[in-house]
């Protein structure tokens, strides 16, 4: 099976999910763009969502914006005409519409970068509360059912923390928990993983992850949550119940955590094209609201799929 029908098949049961739900309102901050043009086209013409484009010829005039910004951001020095400025421009436009609750979110980033799109995102909206570390979720779908989700598993992080502390780690694991339950539509079972586990190998790497791991347990009690696991005894029954007998996570896992980006990012791509599976995302994970970052290569196709993910995480 290809990775565009990896993919369809995916939203697919998405779709289905979304037209279940009052409809979202999903903002676009580079409406200009042919390809989000055409996503908002198709997406209105299916009654998904509500589209909203903003352009850059377009007239911002709203100065309860202004005010919304400058209010977050005057702790830290932002005047009255700083938040006015930053609050024409489009991408900052579109965060704060989501902030004041004029749209359910946002997805940005086909002509901007990720860093000015993040940034928009974390000064207009803001990290959720009792967080501190915004990261990201890859959605992974692989031909073989029998793994996550029906062929469907969330990876973290591939695209944003380069190399999380212990308490980093541990807020990417907590997190990208929930975007597997609110996306996924089942109950999280974390791998953190690491090239040991359960003490196989000794490094300070390995440290980082077992410390993360006391970290998510003590502030996300209920989470079925396990590390340091390496891979396969993460994904394979049988490697599982030899490697780490009696966790609950090892062998089932749908949610699996990297050390650091470098592993991560190798992962995802690795799975992509070995092993024929399609990958969704990033996403976002961690704001107060949802708003989401394309690729500057993305496609219609790419900005239709972001927009029904937003739309699920609202």
């Amino acid at each position: 099976m290809a990775n565009s029908e990896l993919a369809a098949r995916f939203l697919a049961v998405h779709i289905d999910r979304l037209r279940k739900l009052p409809k979202r309102r999903i903002v676009f901050p580079e409406g200009d763009d042919p390809r989000i043009q055409q996503a908002a086209a198709r997406l209105e013409d299916e009654r998904l969502v509500e589209p909203v484009l903003i352009g850059k010829a377009h007239t911002l005039p709203d100065d309860r914006y202004a005010r919304l910004l400058h209010e977050r951001r005057k702790a830290k020095g932002m005047t009255e005409m700083e938040a006015r400025q930053l609050s024409q421009k489009p991408l900052y436009f579109a965060s704060l519409m989501v902030s004041a609750g004029d749209a359910h979110g946002s997805v940005g980033g086909a002509t901007n970068t990720t860093a000015e799109t993040v940034r928009a995102a974390i000064l207009c909206i803001g990290v959720a509360a009792n967080v501190k570390t915004v990261s990201s979720v890859m959605f992974v779908i692989v031909p073989d059912r029998s793994f996550g989700k029906d062929g469907a598993l969330a990876f973290a992080d591939c695209a944003i923390v380069i190399d999380p502390c212990a308490v980093e780690l541990a807020e990417i694991a907590i997190a990208t928990a929930e975007s597997t339950r609110r996306i996924l539509n089942v109950e999280p079972s974390v791998a953190m993983l690491s090239f040991s586990t359960k003490g196989s190998g000794k490094h300070a790497w390995v440290d980082k992850v077992v410390e993360a791991v006391r970290i998510a347990r003590e502030r996300a009690p209920q989470l079925n949550i396990d590390g340091e696991l390496q891979v396969d005894a993460a994904l394979m029954a049988s490697v599982g119940a030899s490697k780490a007998p009696g966790s609950t996570v090892a062998g089932h896992a749908n949610t699996l955590i990297f050390p650091d980006l470098h592993s991560g990012n190798i992962g995802y791509k690795l799975v992509e094209r070995l092993a024929s599976g399609a990958a969704l995302g990033p996403f976002l994970q961690g704001l107060a609201k949802p708003a989401n970052d394309l690729s500057r290569g993305c496609s219609a196709d790419d900005v239709y799929g972001a927009a029904i993910i937003t739309a699920l995480q609202a």
